[in-house]
């Protein structure tokens, strides 16, 4: 009785073992399932959230670059303008001067033929406050010219500026998503690895308590029991022939 009630506890105990064991088990899975799910939903909402951010960024750098076109080639317009205006203006200067020099050559002539020198001072000097009035208004019309093309060429490079702002925020931003989805990737393995480490322990665990309990039975609890079978057997055998002997 003493070895059956010893194999009965140890059977129980091994059952409660196993149940234990399948009880965290089941317990572990379930919450590293609920962490990675959790972990997955957090990773598609942002990235759906970096997409839509990164699309409306996108149709604003689109928008930027268009409008950066435009600029170019207004100011590519402008450029040829202004071109076509000194050109314009210069010839002016060049005829002016000429119409001048004529006029010089023509007075100077007349005064040589006429021979009044009085008058050959005053035209003299007329034709000098011409030609310097010409020469003043030609500079100023070139020095406008000039700071209006700098001031349009400063404006447009201050354009191209925003512009290349605007497209490194957007690479940055990429960065940034990718490393995020890099670390949340390398968690869940992680986490993965984890329980799959845990299970395979815990499988392991079970095996050996198993092999130990059998072993146990088959090299102490068996022959106990053998041992306490042959003694009752030997028990009755003298029951019996004390009674024949009675008898």
């Amino acid at each position: 009785m003493t070895s059956h009630k010893i194999v009965v506890e140890v059977v129980v105990l091994v059952v409660e073992v196993v149940v234990v064991v399948e009880i965290a088990v089941v317990v572990v899975v379930v919450v590293v399932v609920v962490v990675v799910v959790v972990v997955v939903v957090v990773v598609v909402v942002v990235v759906v959230v970096v997409v839509v951010v990164e699309v409306v960024v996108v149709v604003e750098v689109v928008v930027v670059v268009e409008v950066v076109v435009v600029v170019v080639v207004v100011v590519v317009v402008e450029v040829v303008v202004v071109v076509e205006e000194v050109v314009v203006v210069v010839v002016v200067v060049v005829v002016v001067v000429v119409v001048v020099v004529v006029v010089v050559v023509v007075v100077v002539v007349v005064v040589v033929v006429e021979v009044v020198v009085v008058e050959v001072v005053v035209v003299v000097v007329v034709v000098v406050v011409v030609v310097v009035v010409v020469v003043v208004v030609g500079v100023v019309v070139v020095v406008v010219v000039v700071v209006v093309v700098v001031v349009v060429v400063v404006v447009h490079v201050v354009v191209v500026v925003i512009v290349v702002v605007e497209v490194v925020e957007v690479v940055v931003v990429i960065v940034v998503v990718v490393v995020v989805v890099v670390v949340v990737v390398v968690v869940v393995v992680v986490v993965v690895v984890v329980v799959v480490v845990v299970v395979v322990v815990v499988v392991i665990v079970k095996v050996v308590v198993v092999v130990v309990v059998v072993v146990v039975v088959v090299v102490v609890v068996v022959p106990e029991q053998k041992k306490e079978i042959n003694r009752n057997n030997v028990h009755l055998h003298f029951l019996r022939v004390l009674k024949l002997s009675i008898n």
